[in-house]
């Protein structure tokens, strides 16, 4: 058995305000696929109440964690304070993938601003909080969001990004399906 952790996880409720960083970090993974880590930014997290978070997912070159959420619903959401007093927080729950043609996309949907792309939105049900140091990580100043991908899929149009989920999307690495076609309506 391991010795017990210096700093053991508290079950703690998730805060407003502790979402003030311009990035997170999104991991899931099946029982038997690759873990996969994702960066997020934009303003596409919503911290709904004190155990339940909501992130709008844009369109991308891949499509991982909604196929791993299909199969396995556990979700780590990670935010590291790269300005200010250091600190790491990580928020562990189980998600729910809520697509364009599921019924309860437009009231979620309606709690963000629009982002050209959206294809996903990601509702987690936090079950534990644990925060630590961070203070290894590095100071970075923030500069500005890159308009690179809210561009991209303004020229796409509606028909262009859902021709691109058909190309490019309905299966993960591991060949694991994300149903995005056929669950967005």
């Amino acid at each position: 058995m391991p010795p017990a952790a210096k700093n053991p996880p508290r079950r703690a409720p998730f805060a407003r305000g502790s979402t003030e960083q311009r990035i997170f970090f999104v991991a899931t993974a099946t029982g038997d696929s690759r873990v996969n880590v994702s960066p997020k930014g934009m303003d596409s997290l919503k911290v709904l109440d004190a155990n339940r978070i909501a992130w709008l997912n844009v369109t991308g070159s891949g499509n991982e964690t909604s196929a791993h959420v299909q199969q396995a619903p556990r979700m780590t959401i990670m935010f590291c304070a790269f300005d200010g007093p250091p600190l790491i927080l990580r928020a562990y729950g189980k998600a729910r993938v809520i697509h364009p043609g599921d019924p309860e996309w437009n009231d979620l949907h309606a709690t963000f601003n629009p982002l050209p792309g959206a294809r996903q939105i990601f509702d987690v049900a936090i079950d534990l909080v644990q925060s630590s140091c961070g203070m290894a990580v590095p100071k970075f100043s923030y500069v500005g969001d890159r308009e690179l991908l809210n561009n991209w899929a303004t020229h796409q149009g509606i028909e262009g990004v859902r021709q691109y989920w058909t190309e490019k999307n309905q299966l993960s690495i591991d060949a694991i399906p994300t149903h995005i076609v056929e669950k967005s309506g």
